[in-house]
């Protein structure tokens, strides 16, 4: 005869009392990030739109002109700021991905704008454009004689100049994540391509790219993502200056918090959800495929 036990219905065996432990434990093991991502997560969230559900909020939002210059200034920032940045990073993987000594060394200079703090970083360049004891500026007077010019106080060229500190702030984390990319290639398409002789360009074109394309439209997307939230690069360089006419969505939120209008403060926040959310959706649509 077999020694084989037969379970009987309801009767609950050592085995079943360990797992049912182990399981239990498990489950309480989760209730305290369960409890942190609801305090940090959950309720900041909940409470700011419940804040903004007013909706005079966004009538007044949209009465500010201030909030379309805003609006503009994002898009630019996005549009031109983003695809600039990918396009320079793209390329200096392929120069990174060299292994000349010198390429190396270079490699860690070029990483130290992204792995140092931001403040100290972009108000010393904010210190080097002032108009009058800057050294930009005492550089081109040395040089010309001429006072330089309030590089700040013009809405194009302090947007452009917060457009390039992102650039040269989040540049290098993106050369990184593309030179993955580069190095993941098996060296022997390229070795095959050159006894084809074929040039480096037909070597991007028929090699790097087909095999870069989906991880670099994602981290494009991903970039867009973190920039709407990019707050330092434009509020530490030009405050929104001047005149208002440089905020972001990040920042304008700040600018009515100064002027003690929290509804609107939320309501800007809000309004960045419609471009938010299509960008979250095509980049989690992408990466399911």
């Amino acid at each position: 005869m077999s020694n084989a036990s037969v379970a009987l219905p309801g009767v609950s065996t050592p085995a079943n009392k360990g797992s049912n432990q182990w399981e239990f434990w498990g489950r309480m093991l989760v209730v305290p990030y369960l409890l942190i991502f609801f305090v940090f997560v959950l309720f900041p969230v909940g409470y700011g739109l419940w804040l903004a559900r007013h909706p005079e909020s966004y009538v007044k939002l949209f009465d500010d002109p201030i909030f379309f210059r805003t609006a503009i200034n994002t898009v630019i920032f996005l549009v031109v700021g983003i695809n600039i940045k990918m396009a320079v990073a793209m390329v200096l993987s392929g120069f990174f991905v060299q292994t000349r000594w010198w390429i190396k060394v270079t490699s860690l200079i070029f990483i130290l704008p992204w792995a140092v703090p931001s403040i100290p970083t972009i108000l010393s360049v904010r210190f080097m454009l002032n108009p009058e004891w800057g050294v930009i500026n005492s550089l081109i007077f040395r040089l010309s004689g001429a006072d330089g010019p309030n590089w700040l106080n013009d809405p194009t060229l302090a947007l452009s100049f917060s457009m390039l500190m992102h650039i040269w702030k989040s540049l290098p984390f993106w050369t990184l994540i593309l030179l993955a990319g580069r190095l993941s290639i098996p060296s022997e398409q390229y070795e095959a391509a050159s006894v084809d002789g074929a040039t480096n360009w037909q070597k991007f074109k028929f090699i790097t790219w087909p095999s870069m394309r989906t991880l670099y439209l994602t981290s494009t997307i991903l970039s867009m993502i973190w920039t709407l939230g990019d707050f330092n690069s434009v509020y530490l360089l030009t405050g929104g200056g001047p005149a208002d006419l440089t905020h972001v969505l990040a920042t304008l939120g700040i600018r009515y918090l100064r002027l003690d209008q929290v509804d609107l403060a939320m309501a800007s926040i809000v309004v960045a959800l419609p471009m938010v959310l299509p960008l979250v959706f095509f980049m989690m649509k992408r990466l399911s495929k």
